[in-house]
């Protein structure tokens, strides 16, 4: 019996050792494409797409083709302002476009070349707007868009800062993109309306943490030349900036003209009332004056227009739409009263050429941060800039915000 077991146990010794693993396993990459990925699914694909290939998109817009155009930049007479920048998949045309404005009055004023934080900006705008969300307990905007004077709201708490030390661009973006992010806000803060939760502080922690998340934090100290700044510090002594030097001057029929109005539209969001309205001749008069005199604007109205060319970058009034001599107070007011004109996108107002047709009319050299102004050659000195006319800037764009030595003269009416 013991020589059993004993034999038993040497087959069993024996089995084990050979039972051992020979073949070692790894772990690796699954391999991209193959038959079924690159041939099977392609077909899939392929078939699936033409099923629901979706129908093209038609536009109506005015045909310029062989019209004399001003489209190219040299062309114009201009300020300094930095280079055009996109603002990438993000709702922000109004901090570009007058941060862009601060940075060209800084070179005026005081003779430096600086690129500023767009997105600093943003950052506490959408603090701001969560904080009135819950102070309205739920009865305010919340969206991604705001106006040029925002920028004087937020400068007078929270300062400015480099684009070298906050550029909002984390994980490898090249690229603005804010749509998930505000999405998650969003959400958020309907939830906290849902549930009546009007904690302030907690609801801001929150707002705080998805945008740095998304954009970074933004740091509270910085370094330029060697020198320590504040956001605030830096706005002051450095820049020597001051944000209640500039206004914003409005011409729509629905207001008292010569009055302090709020200017009615959803970017709009805090209600400010400090539009200096004026009729549509002194509108005119003013910007002209202060882009001869060597002020720059931001702009803000409408261009979804049928007179705006992508592809040429003009922007026309069509006779079909208006003829030339009955643009006035009344046809701007029937434009925005009905809906065809709408505060939809801010921009910069760098420069003019006065009668290139021979007409008496200046066109207008259009700094912008849009998608839209992007379509040509990414290496010409054209790419990012609109050029609009005399006509368009007349009967679309709505305000612009400007240093107030510029307008003197209105605002001495005012007072």
């Amino acid at each position: 019996m013991r020589r059993i077991i004993l034999f038993s146990t040497l087959i069993l010794l024996g089995t084990a050792s050979f039972a051992q693993n020979l073949n070692k396993g790894k772990v690796i990459e699954v391999p991209k494409g193959g038959f079924y990925d690159d041939v099977v699914l392609k077909d899939v694909h392929q078939v699936n797409d033409s099923l629901d290939a979706p129908k093209p998109k038609l536009k109506f817009i005015m045909d310029m083709t062989g019209m004399k155009l001003p489209n190219k930049v040299n062309l114009y007479t201009s300020q300094w302002a930095n280079p055009t920048l996109s603002q990438g998949n993000a709702g922000t045309c109004w901090d570009f476009s007058t941060t862009s404005l601060y940075e060209s009055e800084i070179f005026r004023q005081n003779g430096k070349k600086v690129k500023l934080s767009e997105i600093y900006l943003t950052y506490w705008e959408y603090v701001e707007k969560s904080r009135r969300f819950v102070q309205e307990h739920g009865n305010s905007e919340f969206g991604e868009g705001s106006e040029g004077n925002a920028l004087t709201r937020l400068a007078n708490v929270y300062g400015l800062m480099p684009e070298s030390d906050y550029t909002g661009l984390i994980k490898g973006r090249k690229y603005h993109s804010h749509s998930a992010m505000f999405d998650e806000m969003d959400s958020y803060l309907k939830s906290v309306k849902r549930d009546n939760a009007w904690n302030e502080t907690e609801v801001l922690a929150t707002i705080k943490s998805i945008l740095n998340h998304s954009l970074g934090e933004p740091p509270v100290k910085f370094n330029v030349e060697g020198k320590e700044y504040s956001p605030i510090s830096y706005m002051k002594n450095y820049l020597k900036l001051n944000p209640n030097d500039f206004v914003e001057i409005l011409s729509y029929k629905q207001k008292p003209y010569w009055q302090k109005v709020e200017y009615e539209v959803t970017d709009n969001w805090w209600h400010s009332a400090d539009y200096y309205n004026i009729p549509l001749d002194d509108f005119m008069k003013a910007v002209k004056q202060a882009i001869r005199s060597g002020y720059t604007m931001s702009i803000g109205g409408d261009v979804s227009e049928a007179g705006l060319s992508r592809d040429m970058q003009c922007a026309i009034v069509p006779d079909f739409d208006i003829p030339s001599a009955y643009i006035n107070d009344d046809a701007r007011q029937f434009r925005f009263s009905n809906q065809t004109t709408t505060d939809d996108h801010g921009m910069h107002l760098i420069g003019y050429v006065e009668n290139y047709n021979g007409d008496g009319k200046d066109w207008f050299l259009i700094k912008d941060s849009s998608a839209g102004s992007r379509n040509n050659d990414k290496n010409a000195p054209e790419f990012g800039y609109y050029f609009f006319s005399e006509d368009f800037f007349k009967l679309k764009m709505m305000g612009f915000t400007v240093h107030k030595d510029a307008v003197k003269e209105i605002l001495n009416k005012f007072n």
